[in-house]
């Protein structure tokens, strides 16, 4: 049998193992299921996977796919391998922020709730009766929480323990602020609450301004790596299919090691450029809370 005959299958077989390892590494070592979902991503390699504790399946086949057909027209595992991780990891560098409106439409909420809050309390009964009625014409972003929150305390619950559970549900800085407040106020240092809150919804407002500014100076990295991948892309597949004696070193094994170290310094480089274009105003100051809010069960009034 022909060598070469053997050799297109051997390449596609072992790129095919080589990128499904690399793949499974990847979701891995950042596919965790850690609670409830931050908008705001709490690790690095967060950015890169679909979702925690879930594997999409069709995103793992097109990766394969793409692994298999490098491996086929190129005959270099490596090469394979790294189409295998660059379809998987680019569409978060690269690829539009979708996360970005989500995330900016919550703080949005989070204030335009904050200020319906602070003016139902001067005809409100009290706190709890204050965020009940709030809960009625909620914004749509975080209108699922604040209803659960005007549920528990409807059902009998301590109105801190409904709080945390809430500021739980939302995991976003901004939303711990206006919690915090509102416990102070829960154990009786409310003091001008109602300044409080319009001073928290004015500060969310502004940090919707300095997002979007950062988010603008973001784009021009995005399109910068949009433009040195696609013109790479486009130099290699070229010579591939033009002038493939050009690209002949690569078919040795130190071509391959050759590849695999540039494929290294451009991960390291698009990893650089991933913690450059992530949230940095992660921290929140009622980490935690769900354990805490659990321990005050609901208690008949």
């Amino acid at each position: 049998m022909d060598v070469m005959t053997l050799t297109v299958p051997l390449a596609a077989l072992l790129g095919l193992g080589t990128a499904f390892g690399m793949v499974l590494v990847a979701v891995g070592v950042s596919g965790r299921d850690n609670g409830p979902a931050d908008l705001d991503a709490d690790s690095l390699l967060s950015r890169f996977t679909p979702g925690r504790g879930r594997v999409d399946r069709r995103r793992v086949t097109v990766c394969l796919a793409v692994a298999v057909v490098v491996a086929v027209v190129t005959r270099w595992p490596v090469a394979a391998a790294l189409s295998a991780v660059g379809v998987w990891v680019l569409p978060a560098v690269i690829g539009p922020d979708r996360d970005h409106a989500r995330r900016v439409a919550r703080i949005e909420a989070i204030a335009t709730w904050t200020e319906a809050l602070r003016d139902s309390l001067s005809g409100a009964a009290g706190l709890e009766q204050a965020i009940t009625t709030s809960a009625i014409e909620s914004p749509e972003p975080i209108r699922d929480e604040v209803n659960r929150l005007a549920t528990r305390l409807q059902r009998g619950w301590r109105l801190p323990a409904a709080l945390r559970a809430f500021a739980a549900e939302l995991a976003d800085p901004t939303a711990d602020l206006v919690v915090a407040g509102l416990l102070m106020a829960a154990r009786g240092s409310a003091g001008q609450l109602g300044d409080v809150l319009g001073e928290l919804a004015a500060s969310a407002r502004a940090k919707v301004a300095s997002r979007q500014r950062i988010a603008a100076g973001r784009n021009r990295n995005r399109t910068s790596a949009r433009v040195i991948v696609g013109v790479t892309l486009a130099m290699v597949g070229t010579l591939t299919l033009i002038n493939r004696g050009y690209l002949a070193p690569f078919d040795t094994a130190a071509g391959q090691l050759v590849l695999l170290l540039a494929g290294g310094c451009f991960g390291v480089a698009f990893v650089w450029l991933a913690h450059l274009m992530s949230d940095r105003d992660t921290s929140r100051i009622l980490q935690g809370v769900a354990d805490s809010a659990g321990t005050e069960a609901v208690v008949p009034r």
